[in-house]
């Protein structure tokens, strides 16, 4: 399988704040440009890496599968690309009559060719990536790309900002990438750890070329070979579905190469770039694996500790392996060299009285501080640690007096002219155990708001009190708040609770008490999914009083809660409602002065996807944006009056109509103050893979929203947005969501073209997500899950959410009655140069549009057996596509999508034909699938064949089409 190039975006690392804008002297710019091209031309590029994996691919499926099926796979691959590279028609009918005529078996082989031949075109750009960032690194802080630190510091200073400034911010920030489990992750934990071999060998062999090693390349040339083999004959499907228990260990899988890792060496470039300063440890992991309860039954108060544990375990084998390391390297002897007094009366204390290290402080004392982790790991998770040279001691009480101990090592070794020892390991692990702790990542929970309503309801109907489902809101605000003044609790001992009921309080009574085990930064949030009213806040503030979480009664003066009560606005109307909510709240007598004790946080999470689906793309990113602005101004007066600080949570998701892009736009294109150093946004679907599977590639991402967060906070605009730009926006989000409504909501049959002609069936039944993809068991969109919604529209090509009814709106502003159309696309055009929202919004939608193709998107129109409902449904969409695609010529002035990101147009350019035959063969295996007779009662295909068995005609369809759904997501990497 031959490919052509691709060039993706690159961030060099960053520079201190005082060098950033030195120019480089005349010899340095002399030396950066005889060697780069020096080091480029004696270094493979991306297309050479990209045809030595497709070439060794191809060797492995001629060996594995025979010459006519790899001659096969080659012809669909010549005529793919003459079709959409060279605009051969005969081509493409060829390849159509070809693609329609393959046995199951044949089509699954060739998807799995074009599947894993985009799997490792990924693993090659991202090797790319990393060395054109390290290039860049070479050439200096001049060559600073956008995202990267050097670039925003070198922002800041130029705009009158010191180092002081920027460590003052961090001292005060929480930023915060959250991983989340939902049923777009297609990828087997199995293929990961072999491609993250690939990639390691990849750059490997980069190194051998360059240093002419014949021998040692042909060696890693047959050990690449192997793991291509490996990956050929691994599955890429899970025959079962997953539990909570896999998606737990898939997300921890990422730490060990990445997190732990990378996170440090993030605080060392900040570091370097403000020397002399104290860098806090503002930037921290979340989770909602294990604690998002929404819409999933799985998730129990069981698979909350068993969340909690497997990340202790996580991060203390990581601080086990880096202190036996540390013992290992700090071998100095008192003989030669002194230590500090608090040094010398670690070491004593060691339980370490080996002779042979008599005379050797640092690693005695690292044999006690070992055992010490040891004995934290056993009581925290029932491990044991690998290595025993003493027996396990007491256990820390707390990260915090880990890191006192290292504290001690770092100042004798400062002490005592070992700085560099310091700096090499010591620095790094305090780092981590400062971000990290014994917790690894702060664990979220979340509960629909309906499900508490029910217990609370319960709760009150056992204690013989109100009837809470016939009250009002008033009145529920009424009971509420008494409840929370009085000190004794709701449960009636003996009585019989629901199920419902006793998971509900057994995950609060859970959480009280991992936050005494893991400490108070392992659960911080709750988050109260579809949050329409006030009560919705207060239910969840009374479970925490009936389970420990609240100490004392609302009105108290020492009366606190451990943890946030944090609303999620979802809808369109929930947006639209989201100050008066929170603001009714926080000024119910008692609860601002309970959230200042608390800790003076608020968080406020804002759905993407739900809003969405609700109203439109356009419609939703005007109505986020609004809801910040006002809920930014509403905390200005709370900051001033009560000390309480906002902080927003952006519930973003893979794909532009989910609120995905380019992190570093869209923290720059938030309203001017809602950032301020505060900021949580979710990681989901297989866009975790691909931004944090390389962990050079990962730290770049977390550095980009770094940067996006420090220019955020202090780069304000110097002048508001104009009026007049806020009062068209709000006419085209109005002109939008009529739009999109019209077509979604007020179509018939449209409920059923989507589930015709999509994949949306075939999703739900591929094992991805433990949760399922509907809350309920109907046909209707507003029950439909937003996620497997835009995965769908993903798969198609159709891409639905990401631009649909922006077209319109802009026709109609255009055409508004009373203006002039000239004027009025003058004033569209500024608002797309000058006004961040609209340029991120218009480039994110650029790339949609991009990505689409209505011509593969028709093949799936024919799926549908209600022909008339098909056309008529399709041709509005294809009529939409194209005023989109024109409004958006209009307001950019580019007739071609891509224009302003060529490297990403290349990219695209040269994946679709790697991608076509993959809709082609969904589409037919599709429609073989969905005309298999039905299956008699009582049997199911989705158990797997036995070992050596031969699959059924349907279990091949069926997993032919997962297969293609696979790899379409791992081609065009953001689809979920």
């Amino acid at each position: 399988m031959r490919p052509s190039p691709t060039r993706p975006n690159t961030h060099p690392p960053s520079h201190t704040m005082a060098t950033a804008k030195k120019a480089p002297t005349p010899s340095a710019k002399r030396t950066a440009r005889a060697s780069a091209p020096r080091a480029a031309a004696s270094a493979p590029s991306l297309i050479d890496d990209i045809r030595v994996l497709g070439r060794i691919l191809g060797d492995v499926i001629r060996e594995q599968e025979g010459r006519e099926v790899f001659e096969l796979i080659e012809r669909i691959r010549q005529l793919a690309v003459a079709y959409r590279s060279k605009r051969d028609a005969d081509a493409g009918k060829h390849l159509d009559k070809l693609l329609k005529g393959l046995s199951a078996d044949r089509a699954v082989s060739v998807i799995r060719a074009f599947s894993y031949f985009s799997h490792l075109a990924n693993i090659a750009e991202d090797q790319h990536q990393v060395r054109q960032s390290r290039l860049q690194a070479a050439q200096g802080a001049a060559q600073a790309s956008p995202g990267t630190l050097a670039h925003s510091l070198s922002r800041l200073l130029d705009a009158g900002h010191s180092s002081e400034d920027v460590a003052e911010l961090l001292a005060r920030a929480y930023l915060s990438p959250v991983l989340t489990a939902h049923p777009t992750e297609v990828q087997r934990k199995s293929i990961l750890d072999t491609e993250r071999h690939i990639g390691q060998l990849l750059a490997q062999r980069h190194l051998l070329v360059a240093a002419g090693d014949a021998t040692a390349l042909h060696d890693t040339d047959l050990a690449l070979r192997a793991r291509i083999t490996q990956l050929w004959q691994t599955r890429m499907l899970r025959y079962t579905k997953l539990t909570v228990a896999d998606e737990i260990e898939n997300v921890l899988s990422y730490y060990p190469g990445t997190f732990l890792t990378e996170i440090p060496r993030l605080y060392g470039q900040l570091e370097a770039a403000l020397p002399g300063l104290e860098v806090a440890p503002f930037l921290r992991m979340g989770h909602w694996i294990g604690g998002d309860r929404d819409g999933n039954p799985n998730v129990t108060a069981d698979t909350l500790k068993l969340a909690l544990s497997r990340q202790a375990e996580v991060a203390l084998r990581h601080y086990l392996r880096q202190v036996h390391e540390l013992g290992a390297e700090l071998s100095m002897s008192g003989r030669l060299v002194g230590v500090s007094p608090d040094m010398q009366a670690l070491a004593d204390r060691s339980p370490d009285h080996n002779p042979h290290r008599e005379d050797e402080p640092y690693r005695r004392a690292l044999t006690g501080v070992y055992a010490r982790l040891a004995a934290t790991l056993h009581a925290l998770t029932g491990g044991e640690a690998l290595r025993h040279a003493v027996a396990p001691s007491t256990p820390y009480p707390d990260a915090q007096a880990f890191l006192a101990d290292l504290h001690t090592v770092d100042a004798s070794l400062r002490a005592h002219h070992a700085a560099a020892l310091a700096d090499l390991n010591v620095r790094p692990l305090m780092r981590a155990v400062q971000v990290f702790g014994f917790h690894l990542a702060t664990l979220d929970l979340r509960q629909s708001s309906d499900q508490h309503e029910l217990v609370v309801a319960e709760l009150l109907q056992h204690a013989g009190l109100e009837d809470y489902a016939t009250l009002d809101e008033a009145q529920r605000q009424a009971v509420l708040l008494r409840l929370l003044r009085e000190p004794r609790p709701l449960r009636v001992p003996g009585a019989e609770y629901s199920d419902l009921a006793r998971k509900e309080l057994a995950i609060f009574e859970a959480a009280a008490v991992a936050r005494k085990q893991y400490g108070p930064e392992a659960l911080k949030h709750y988050i109260i999914s579809h949050t329409e009213t006030v009560s919705d806040l207060l239910e969840v503030l009374l479970l925490q009083k009936e389970c420990g979480l609240m100490h004392g009664t609302l009105g108290h003066p020492q009366a606190r809660a451990e943890l946030i009560v944090s609303p999620l606005f979802e809808t369109i109307a929930d947006l639209r409602s989201a100050t008066a909510i929170i603001g009714g709240y926080l000024e119910l007598p008692g609860v601002a002065e309970l959230v200042q004790r608390s800790g003076g946080e608020q968080d406020i999470m804002l759905g993407y996807s739900d809003s969405n689906k609700d109203g439109g793309f356009f419609t939703s990113n005007w109505e986020l944006y609004r809801a910040e602005v006002a809920l930014v101004a509403h905390f200005q007066q709370l900051q001033a009056s009560h000390g309480i600080r906002l902080r927003l949570f952006h519930g973003r998701g893979g794909t532009v109509g989910r609120g995905g892009g380019p992190s570093y736009q869209a923290i720059l294109a938030q309203p001017p103050g809602t950032v301020n150093g505060q900021i949580r946004l979710t990681e989901q679907g297989e866009v975790i893979g691909s931004k944090y599977a390389n962990p050079e590639v990962g730290r770049r991402h977390l550095e980009t929203l770094v940067a996006a967060t420090l220019e955020a906070s202090l780069l304000q605009p110097e002048q508001p947005v104009p009026e007049e730009f806020l009062e068209a926006a709000d006419f085209l989000s109005n002109a939008n969501m009529a739009t999109y409504r019209a077509l979604v909501y007020d179509t018939p049959g449209f409920a059923d073209y989507f589930f015709a002609t999509t994949p949306i069936r075939e999703i739900a039944e591929l094992n991805i997500g433990s949760r399922p993809a509907s809350r309920k068991s109907t046909r209707r969109i507003e029950d439909l899950r937003a996620i497997p919604w835009g995965f769908s529209w993903g798969q198609c090509r159709v891409a639905l959410p990401g631009w649909f009814g922006l077209g319109s709106a802009i026709e109609a502003y255009l055409s508004r009655p009373g203006t002039k159309r000239e004027a009025q696309l003058k004033r569209l055009q500024k608002m797309a140069k000058t006004w961040p929202f609209l340029r991120t919004l218009l480039s994110n939608m650029d790339m949609v549009l991009a990505k689409s193709d209505l011509a593969i998107a028709e093949r799936y129109v024919s799926l549908i057996e209600d022909k008339r409902l098909g056309k008529k449904i399709f041709a509005a969409i294809v009529a939409e596509w194209q005023r989109t695609n024109e409004a958006l010529s209009l307001l950019t002035g580019s007739k071609s999508r891509l224009s302003t990101q060529p490297e990403l147009a290349a990219t695209l350019a040269f994946r679709f034909p790697y991608v076509d035959p993959l809709n082609h063969l969904q589409v037919e295996l599709m429609r073989r699938h969905r005309k298999a007779p039905a299956l008699p009662p009582g049997t199911s295909h989705d158990t797997p064949p036995p070992v050596g068995a031969v699959e059924s005609p349907t279990q091949r369809l069926r997993r032919g089409i997962h297969l293609s759904i696979n790899g379409v997501a791992s081609a065009l990497r953001n689809t979920g």
